[in-house]
């Protein structure tokens, strides 16, 4: 249970740094039109964010069947990165999609998608800590 813990962690963050920090911003140096490029990149921002939730979802239970020190399991982290990636999905990326006062929404859709990738790296470092130590000792 625990190696699955930190897969999901792993992949959680991964893929939001590969999807925001690499794929996205290349779509709009190698597409012909920025129209092109944020049509792409609001698909992938979609899955990501379903991806993300599906993630912590999976985290929670892992962590709640698992349930041995609750004050070591990543929880609040992973839930603030799911509530993070439904707002994006759910009121964030409406508005952008609709280039509704786009420079706002997209500030704020950067920095709620940045927040999600800090809560991700942090329930993976938590994870990782402390199943070292486990197997260490």
């Amino acid at each position: 249970m625990a190696r699955l813990q930190i897969f999901l962690a792993a992949l959680w963050w991964g893929s939001l740094m590969a999807v925001g920090f690499v794929v996205v911003p290349l779509l709009f140096v190698h597409l012909d039109t920025s129209a092109i490029a944020g049509r792409m990149a609001a698909k992938l921002f979609t899955a990501q964010s379903w991806l993300s939730v599906a993630c912590g979802l999976l985290l929670l239970l892992a962590a709640r069947r698992q349930a041995t020190d609750s004050a070591n399991t990543p929880s609040i982290w992973v839930v603030g990165g799911v509530l993070l990636a439904l707002l994006l999905e759910l009121a964030v990326a409406p508005h952008i999609v609709a280039r509704e006062n786009l420079m706002l929404w997209h500030n704020l859709g950067s920095a709620f998608y940045l927040l999600q990738a800090l809560c991700a790296a942090k329930a993976l470092w938590q994870l990782s800590t402390v199943k070292t130590q486990v197997v260490a000792t």
